[in-house]
């Protein structure tokens, strides 16, 4: 374990020392809020917005009410990390799981950091752990051996049913990072929710082999979440052009939730390094949020 964490915090001092150098100093930037937050409701006035009537309120006879915001200045960061067994995919070390475990590690050092709450749900067709928000570097150092101490009870996914707990258990509006491969149907509909609720940022983990399988000729694979083995033919020109069409449609699909939905999405390879890359989130956050 103290192997791990001097691995975490070497990542998190990169990510840290890039954003200060290139964001001036600006790292405090990271878990802040990118919009805006409900905060009251007081009488209309002439020149107010009608899209900012609250119907609901103005319905009960007292008035017209207009809602009024407030920039969300500080917010609880949760983690949602889908642990199923089809993140288990890819090289010894760098398996999507693993990477998804190290980002949640460096995220919540470098939340500790900034003395941001931070929380997190993994989940498979279940709950797999739950922690509540909490802030300090203690906190951060359980997350992490909770996190890589975790064995799954289940090995199935269900994406909609993970998101809808996490809607349940996360009232108050916050920054969520959705972590997962994403092989899964039918939870575009609760991703979707996700986004209109809370701040979101999808992570999308992705394996080489996922992009290009090598023709192997007839192989046999194994569905590590069935336990169902399947042979196929991987140099047959009709496998390869259907199993690249899959996952090249399914990252298209997750994009375009998030693009609709005004989220942030990231696709990370799990053979690449992937601190630039969350170094490169960051600056787009912050970058969005000062043009805002």
């Amino acid at each position: 374990m103290k192997e791990l964490i001097k691995k975490l915090q070497k990542y998190e001092i990169r990510i840290r020392k890039v954003i200060n150098d290139q964001m001036h100093g600006d790292f405090h930037s990271v878990f802040k809020g990118t919009g805006l937050e409900f905060d009251d409701v007081r009488a209309y006035q002439y020149g107010d917005d009608v899209r900012a009537i609250d119907w609901h309120v103005s319905a009960k006879g007292h008035g017209t009410f207009v809602k009024t915001y407030k920039e969300e200045k500080e917010q609880s960061v949760f983690l949602i990390l889908d642990v199923s067994a089809s993140q288990a995919l890819g090289s010894p070390g760098q398996q999507k799981i693993q990477v998804g475990k190290e980002i949640c590690g460096v995220l919540a050092l470098a939340a500790a950091r900034q003395t941001s709450q931070i929380g997190m749900v993994c989940i498979s067709d279940q709950k797999e752990k739950y922690l509540k928000p909490g802030r300090g570097n203690d906190h951060a150092f359980s997350m992490i051996k909770a996190l890589f101490e975790l064995t799954p009870a289940s090995d199935n996914t269900d994406l909609a049913g993970g998101i809808k707990l996490a809607l349940n258990l996360i009232k108050r509006r916050s920054l969520i990072l959705l972590i997962s491969d994403f092989i899964d149907v039918n939870y575009e509909r609760e991703m979707s929710m996700l986004a209109r609720k809370h701040d979101l940022v999808v992570i999308h983990l992705m394996d080489k082999r996922e992009k290009a399988l090598p023709p192997m000729g007839i192989i046999p694979l194994l569905d590590k979440e069935t336990g169902r083995t399947v042979w196929v033919n991987t140099s047959s020109a009709y496998f390869q052009e259907t199993y690249l069409a899959n996952n090249a449609q399914n990252q298209e699909k997750i994009s375009k939730i998030c693009r609709k939905q005004k989220a942030n999405y990231l696709a990370i390879n799990t053979d690449d390094d992937y601190v630039p890359q969350l170094v490169n989130l960051f600056r787009l956050r912050n970058k969005t949020r000062k043009s805002a």
